[in-house]
């Protein structure tokens, strides 16, 4: 993957595939490694294995066979590293193939001994197409593994040779003991001898398997995707002036000020008018809605962010953006499918009168017969005690013990500086908190819906009569628009609505019903369309078809569906997925 671009003011730079020589060379290393693994684990030809019994021991042999199917394992592994261009991947997969020609040599094998060393000779050869950097952290990673496995190796030898010292030949000394054990970490016979051959093959194994897995997870971990942390932590100063390029440019994205959360970094253009907030997981760089700053500087602060991700060979890939940052993206080379649609309220043309509104008209009536109340507050409003009720309620209140949310998600609750954000807090008649709404700042004109929290033992309605108090009081300071819920694949439903649907539409509805019964898809759809909204489209983006499937765990690990390792524990809304909207 690389970026190019004229030099030009007025020319931004485009991403580029990566070269095809660069996967045929991951997947000829691949293959090398299936064959390698493949020949290590079948019967030993008799004329390879007799001739080289009398140069090198048993245990020797055996190690060999059993290194070099782990050496034939770890080259499939890295096909992924060297396919985004990983320097890393591509130095460990030239040292691992000279390691299989010498080890396919010393267990007998000609045909994967050639396989081993042609491709040693092509990653040579291309080696000027694998320049993407690693994440440094890895490297003590892979250090602490090695070092912890080989100690444990060694430590393990020396106990069973001293279990055995009754059993031994002469009386070697505990530095020979240690000798032994060191040599067995790689493979070696030492020096100690054993009266019974047993014994010897079962330290051998002991101490060769802790050699390989030392090695193997050091590789691993070498090779493991980079969080992008260790690039570009964003610092206070970046978080103050981003929040002034939201109150300049808030306006024209409503997903705009969830590029605060706090494990979201910051890429910004040269001239730093503009950024694009992202999050890398599993060498996807995930970045969510529209580039913050005025469109003049969009196509460079893209630039910018493709720029680092051909550097450390990430996949880029947008969730949830608008049109206008989905047509910028087009432009600088990444593809664009249709993802969803926002619910958008006008709350100076919201009236409950009408037979279209009767259901939300009786769901609030009602509620409001029950004694059930909302008031509306700006946070900067709330008391300390108010406010510490409202986290403890929206904790209490979450579905399950993992926190959901990501692109449409603050995933924070009374933070000191998100004084702007509005809540809904609705009380029952004995003045119990039952559930609430958490509104982020939308430019100075909107609020965009990020937490929604509701007691599933309240009766129906609740959510119905938080959201019109929300509109309500919108009206009167101010707010001209509303967005709420984001519903996936929503024109897939209203589609088939329609008069004339053809079957195909109508068959991809069925599968969605289906999917409805696992995940919130047309609940989430009908939940919105309740309040008669305006629907505008978000897309997803990213490079090529194929890059799909990593960019959803990806999307599905940041949103929190799939485990991330070491991520926060902090409150995340899970908004935009309501909890009650059946």
């Amino acid at each position: 993957m690389s970026i190019t671009g004229d030099t030009r003011e007025d020319v931004s730079p485009r991403w580029v595939r990566p070269p095809s020589s660069r996967r045929v060379v991951a997947r000829l290393v691949q293959f090398v490694g299936a064959v390698s693994a493949i020949f290590s684990v079948l019967p030993p030809r008799h004329q390879h294995f007799s001739l080289l019994a009398h140069m090198i021991p048993t245990a020797g042999l055996i190690t060999a066979r059993v290194a070099a199917a782990v050496v034939g394992v770890l080259l499939v592994y890295l096909g992924s590293g060297l396919r985004r261009g990983k320097r890393r991947a591509w130095q460990l997969a030239l040292v691992l193939s000279l390691i299989g020609v010498g080890l396919h040599a010393i267990k007998g094998g000609l045909v994967p001994t050639i396989f081993a060393g042609g491709i040693a000779a092509l990653l040579v050869a291309r080696r000027d197409d694998f320049t993407a950097v690693g994440d440094r952290r890895n490297r003590w990673r892979a250090l602490r593994a090695c070092v912890t496995f080989l100690g444990a190796g060694f430590a393990l030898g020396i106990t069973e040779i001293a279990v055995r010292v009754n059993h031994l030949d002469g009386s070697p000394g505990v530095l020979t003991w240690a000798e032994h054990a060191a040599l067995g970490l790689i493979g070696v016979t030492g020096p100690v001898h054993f009266r019974s051959p047993l014994g010897g093959l079962t330290v051998s194994i002991t101490t060769g398997a802790f050699g390989l897995l030392a090695f193997a997870s050091g590789a691993l971990l070498l090779l493991r995707p980079s969080s992008g942390a260790c690039v570009a932590r964003t610092a206070a100063a970046d978080r103050a002036r981003l929040r002034e390029m939201l109150d300049r440019y808030g306006d024209g994205d409503s997903l705009g000020y969830f590029a605060l959360r706090s494990d979201k970094q910051l890429v910004w253009a040269p001239s730093g008018k503009a950024a694009i907030a992202y999050r890398v997981i599993n060498g996807v760089s995930l970045a969510s809605g529209d580039p913050i700053g005025p469109p003049s500087e969009w196509p460079r602060a893209i630039g910018q962010w493709l720029a680092d991700c051909a550097a450390h060979g990430w996949t880029p890939a947008v969730l949830a953006c608008g049109t206008s940052g989905g047509k910028a993206y087009r432009k600088s080379g990444l593809d664009v499918i249709e993802l969803g649609d926002e619910a958008i309220v006008d709350p100076a043309g919201f009236s409950l009168d009408g037979r279209a509104m009767r259901g939300v008209r009786q769901a609030v009536g009602r509620m409001r017969r029950a004694g059930f109340t909302c008031t509306v507050s700006r946070q900067s409003d709330l008391s300390p005690e108010v406010l510490a009720e409202a986290v403890s309620c929206a904790d209490a209140l979450r579905d399950g013990k993992v926190e959901r949310g990501y692109s449409m998600a603050l995933s924070r609750l009374g933070d000191p500086a998100d004084g702007d954000c509005l809540l809904v807090l609705c009380r029952d008649e004995t003045g119990v908190l039952r559930g609430l709404l958490h509104f982020v700042p939308w430019g100075r004109r909107g609020l965009s819906l990020d937490l929604m929290r509701g007691d599933r033992t309240a009766p129906n309605g609740l959510t119905e009569l938080m959201v019109v108090a929300a509109i309500e009081t919108a009206r009167t300071v101010g707010v001209q628009r509303i967005s709420l819920n984001f519903a996936v694949l929503r024109s897939v439903f209203a589609r088939a609505e329609e008069l004339g649907a053809g079957p195909v539409i109508r068959m991809w509805s069925r599968i969605l019903r289906a999917a409805s019964r696992l995940w919130q898809i047309e609940s989430l759809y009908r939940a919105n369309a309740k309040y008669l909204p305006d629907w505008q489209p978000r897309f997803l983006c990213f490079p090529s078809a194929r890059d799909l499937p990593r960019i959803a765990i990806a999307a599905l690990s940041a949103e929190s569906f799939l485990p991330v390792p070491g991520a926060p524990a902090e409150i995340a809304s899970g908004a935009r997925h309501p909890e009650m909207a059946a």
